[in-house]
């Protein structure tokens, strides 16, 4: 019994160790990357290709900084941004910007992260960028033709200026960062490996099977993919590597499930943080959720009708080691 409990406890580790290595032989190069990206000023030049765009979802100009701070680094360094500007927003407005936010936000290391899981660069672009510009436009013309939430939107962030923390400060936060990737990590497999062991993970495959099915997601990657839209791609799509690695999951399964959470992740987190600055709560979650089944939906249908040789070439690849 104890030498069983030993090796359970070894394979766990063992598990932990490798999902994330995985995540910081990606995370770790592009963070120093994106540091030097903001030192010589790639923000800055994104924001202004940034500010014809902002006028056709019915944003004023400065918000193309905030989505660009946001698209290169993460959600909390664009609120950092919009709370330093002082232009006031509707909360139409306000759910637009946060519907950019919550669906186009650390590409370079997020797109890295698809990418390590054989879902090509140029996919994972055209899904984030283009959804997230696609529903920011259709709610822009919805709340304009209903005259809706327009009224000013209340942060509950005063607006303050931004600062510039010095290389060691930013060096330990970044280390703190990634220890807390582990932790989280560790609780995640540890979690997931106690459900497989009570079979609550064949429970919620029953249970979710309908709309999975719909997707096109299998049974397998079920778990890993509820991890992704709750908590975030980088956790789903660290564990689903992992388990595509081992060859629990099929490459047009993994493929689904990075396109969906693409659109749809970290739905607790983001979507509070996006709450605080005054955005509309049914826009960014009921409605990311139905503009994300929606769009998959589509998406699900033309994969299959595509041949498998296919949907290699063009889609998805074997995954790297």
């Amino acid at each position: 019994m104890h030498k069983y409990i030993s090796l359970l406890f070894k394979g766990l580790w063992q598990e932990i160790v490798s999902v994330t290595w995985t995540l910081f032989k990606i995370m770790i190069p592009m963070i120093i990357v994106i540091k030097l990206i903001e030192e010589f000023g790639g923000i800055v030049l994104l924001s202004q290709w940034l500010t014809p765009v902002m006028s056709l979802v019915g944003l004023p100009s400065e918000m193309g900084l905030v989505w660009a701070t946001t698209l290169i680094t993460n959600i909390y360094a664009g609120l950092l941004v919009f709370m330093s500007a002082e232009v006031d927003l509707t909360v139409a407005q306000v759910s637009i910007l946060g519907t950019l936010m919550l669906i186009a936000h650390g590409l370079p290391i997020e797109v890295a992260i698809a990418k390590k899981a054989g879902v090509g660069i140029v996919m994972t672009l055209a899904i984030r960028i283009g959804g997230s510009l696609l529903m920011a436009w259709i709610l822009h013309h919805i709340y304009q033709a209903g005259d809706f939430l327009n009224y000013p939107a209340k942060s509950a962030w005063s607006n303050m200026a931004a600062s510039d923390p010095s290389y060691m400060e930013w060096a330990i936060d970044q280390v703190k960062s990634l220890v807390m990737i582990f932790a989280i990590i560790a609780v995640l497999i540890t979690f997931l490996r106690i459900l497989k062991l009570l079979g609550i993970e064949k429970l919620m495959g029953i249970i979710l099977k309908p709309v999975l099915a719909l997707l096109g997601i299998s049974r397998d990657a079920t778990n890993l993919t509820v991890v992704g839209i709750t908590l975030g791609l980088s956790f789903g799509g660290g564990l689903l590597i992992n388990e595509a690695k081992q060859g629990h999951i099929s490459p047009r399964d993994i493929f689904v499930s990075i396109m969906l959470l693409n659109l749809l992740h970290s739905l607790i987190e983001d979507t509070l943080l996006i709450l605080l600055i005054g955005a509309d709560f049914t826009t960014i979650f009921w409605g990311r959720i139905a503009f994300s089944i929606t769009v998959i939906s589509l998406l699900v249908l033309v994969v299959n009708r595509i041949d498998e040789a296919t949907c290699r070439k063009y889609f998805y690849q074997k995954l790297s080691d």
